[in-house]
């Protein structure tokens, strides 16, 4: 039996709730469960300089926990100077699965930045970061078409990621917190809307996992994703 007595293919309630931020060009605030998550995207005139003059625009990510999103306050990040090893691998995921389905060269030579801040965490943060994103860079994309910024076609596919993991000897999907503490495996998984594989992150925590095992979550990762795609196009339709 899992903590939240979930089935162990069941999501947590999962809700994507748009335009939550007024001065942003595409917001969303997004909750797995207890993660909650406000993800914002923000248009820019401006590119990295290496960019710059090559006729395509450019898709980043920054990612943050707020000191009390967890049981006990952590440290904010500015007061200490520099960002986690965690931090950074987890904002180039966003960015990296985001741009996978931009076509950058009809964005223009233009930035959009999407910032991610954890409200409050309980287990699979990234996965929903990554889930909101899309939305709010939906929104932002849309923003662009209404005001003629853009004629081509930028979002070529919708992407979305889940957490898996084996609690007890069985594989479940998306762990909360008391399960990602105690699972002997736990594995990340990204992919589009029409099911290619973006990115696949999984570490064994006790034994390692078998191939069948690894068939198993990517099994339950894709029942997830196809169903986190579904809410995401009805939040946008």
């Amino acid at each position: 039996m899992r903590p939240s007595r979930r089935a162990p293919d069941e999501l947590r309630p999962v809700s994507l709730e748009r335009g939550v931020v007024k001065y942003a060009e595409g917001s969303c605030l997004v909750k797995f469960g207890d993660t909650h998550v406000l993800v914002t995207a923000t248009l820019e005139d401006r590119l990295p300089p290496w960019l710059k003059g090559q006729g395509r625009g450019w898709v980043t990510a920054e990612y943050g926990m707020l000191p009390r999103a967890t049981s006990e306050r952590t440290r904010r990040e500015a007061s200490a100077g520099k960002q986690s090893g965690r931090t950074v691998e987890i904002q180039r995921l966003i960015g990296r699965s985001l741009r996978t389905i931009v076509d950058l060269e009809a964005l223009g030579e233009r930035q959009i930045t999407v910032d991610c801040d954890v409200l409050q965490a309980d287990g699979g943060t990234r996965t929903a970061s990554i889930t909101g994103a899309w939305v709010a860079l939906a929104d932002c994309v849309n923003w662009m078409k209404t005001r003629n910024m853009i004629k081509a076609k930028v979002l070529r596919d919708n992407v979305a990621a889940i957490s898996c993991g084996i609690y007890n000897g069985t594989p479940v999907l998306d762990l909360d917190y008391a399960e990602d503490s105690e699972a002997e495996t736990d594995a990340n998984f990204v992919m589009t809307g029409d099911g290619r594989i973006i990115e696949v992150q999984g570490t064994a925590e006790r034994e390692p996992f078998t191939e069948g095992e690894f068939l198993s979550l990517m099994a339950l990762a894709r029942k997830g994703v196809a169903r986190l795609v579904d809410l995401q196009k009805m939040a946008v339709a």
